[in-house]
């Protein structure tokens, strides 16, 4: 397996040979393939589950940090960090700095906002935040998110006007 594997793509192409199998009308070799995949799954995430539960010092960061590992992890539910904390990772990982206003469980819906840049030029990030690279990485990271919407960047603050103490002025008497 080369060192680029990527999970999505490979989900994918299980998908359409799946689908091409589904195709051409046999429903026993449908079930059959289908069937198989099942059952390499369990073997490959009972091999995992060992492997997790061997190290005694937990998985060190730069697995967890790893795409693919993480989906493995992920998809055979043995990743030790909760939906939220992958959630934050994979945003660290993307190109575009967002923020995680809310996820719905019940629906896989990650609602996003991109943040502040603190220049007031909202010349990266804002509105034209492009939210295929974050889904690339959430796909890897937290698999549970299953479409992604993107809020309108905060309006920023109005400047601050300075009142300050008149300046002197000369007095004139006649």
């Amino acid at each position: 397996m080369s060192a680029t594997a990527d999970a999505t793509l490979t989900g994918r192409r299980v998908e359409e040979v799946l689908d091409r199998i589904a195709a051409t009308g046999d429903r026993d070799a449908c079930a059959a393939a289908e069937e198989l995949v099942r059952v390499l799954m369990d073997f490959y995430g009972a091999g995992l589950a060992r492997i997790v539960g061997g190290l005694a010092d937990g998985l060190p960061a730069e697995l967890l940090a790893d795409e693919l590992v993480a989906s493995l992890l992920t998809l055979h539910e043995l990743h030790p960090e909760d939906v939220h904390t992958r959630i934050g990772r994979a945003l660290g990982a993307a190109g575009d700095p967002m923020e995680a206003v809310g996820f719905d469980a019940a629906t896989g819906i990650l609602r996003l906002r991109p943040t502040a840049t603190g220049g007031g030029c909202r010349c990266s990030g804002g509105e034209g935040a492009d939210p295929r690279g974050v889904e690339d990485v959430l796909a890897a990271f937290v698999p549970e998110v299953t479409a992604v919407e993107i809020e309108p960047a905060p309006a920023p603050a109005p400047p601050l006007l300075q009142i300050g103490v008149r300046p002197p002025t000369s007095v004139r008497v006649p």
